[in-house]
């Protein structure tokens, strides 16, 4: 059991965030929330991969989980990752984009909202570094994702208001080491079990292009994706295997998507064995996730 002692607002958000990391879920006909096989695969104390968040590799799977939310995605997530074709950009583009996206809702969003979205993915991968002496001020505590250098300041442009200038950023492209073979094979079977469950194989452009694709949800080059998806049958463990042929390359699976390849995929990105994923979950049954209210 987690009980942390806190007031009703952060109750709040730490139910959303945990929720949309994949951490801990609400099920049928139960109160409360209640740690995922995913989350107890990573945090369950004795046996999780990486319970104090210190392996970069577990901030991208992180990453790759609120990116590739199904039922219902972040709005500033899909949006960015998925639809933002531009080389660059700023808040005024993307608050008008939003725009343009939202009014297509049957709820738009408003103004402050739209704000707040932007402002809230921006810092989740951009650090704030604010500091007042040697004070480090609560707005200024960056958030883990930062690490991942995703998101990069890019410089300045002028703003069409005479005098006003604005923060340019990009997607960092270049090469990801830290996205590991096995990592990548992890998240092809998350995406290929969420989105095409029923086909025997992939294209390389659903793979590449494809909303919620390694490629859009990465940012991996299309030469960097081809040169992995070569070596992703090691990588693997033999569950995928990508024929790159000239007239229609694409990835094939051996077996099917069930929780035996989750967990060999996933403890297969710390090098343990299958049995680690089921033991942390047989050590955490039922466990819930539970959020004490303190004081304001």
């Amino acid at each position: 059991m987690v009980q942390l002692g806190v007031g009703k607002n952060m109750v709040k958000s730490i139910r959303f965030w945990v929720q949309s990391f994949g951490i801990a879920e609400q099920q049928p006909d139960k109160p409360g929330l209640y740690i995922t096989p995913f989350g107890h695969a990573i945090f369950q104390a004795q046996k999780g991969q990486d319970p104090f968040l210190e392996d970069i590799r577990t901030l991208w799977l992180l990453h790759w989980k609120i990116s590739t939310l199904i039922d219902d995605p972040l709005f500033a997530w899909y949006f960015l990752l998925n639809q933002w074709q531009k080389p660059e950009f700023s808040q005024t583009e993307v608050i008008e984009a939003f725009s343009i996206e939202s009014d297509r809702m049957e709820r738009p969003l408003s103004d402050f909202t739209k704000e707040q979205h932007f402002s809230i993915f921006l810092h989740t991968y951009v650090p704030v570094r604010a500091r007042k002496g040697n004070e480090i001020l609560e707005e200024s505590l960056d958030c883990p994702l930062t690490e991942l250098q995703l998101v990069i300041p890019a410089g300045e442009r002028t703003m069409a208001e005479p005098g006003k200038r604005e923060h340019l950023y990009v997607f960092r492209q270049d090469g990801k080491p830290d996205i590991t073979g096995p990592l990548l094979a992890y998240c092809l079977f998350d995406f290929w079990r969420n989105h095409q469950r029923e086909e025997e194989s992939l294209s390389f452009r659903d793979i590449y292009a494809r909303p919620g694709s390694v490629g859009q949800i990465f940012k991996l080059s299309e030469p960097d994706l081809q040169g992995r998806l070569v070596s992703l049958q090691h990588d693997s463990q033999l569950f995928f295997d990508y024929r790159d042929s000239a007239a229609l390359p694409r990835l094939l699976k051996q077996g099917e998507l069930n929780e035996e390849m989750e967990a060999t995929l996933f403890t297969g990105i710390y090098g343990q064995p299958m049995e680690a994923y089921f033991e942390a979950q047989q050590l955490a049954h039922g466990q819930k996730f539970r959020i004490g209210i303190g004081h304001d």
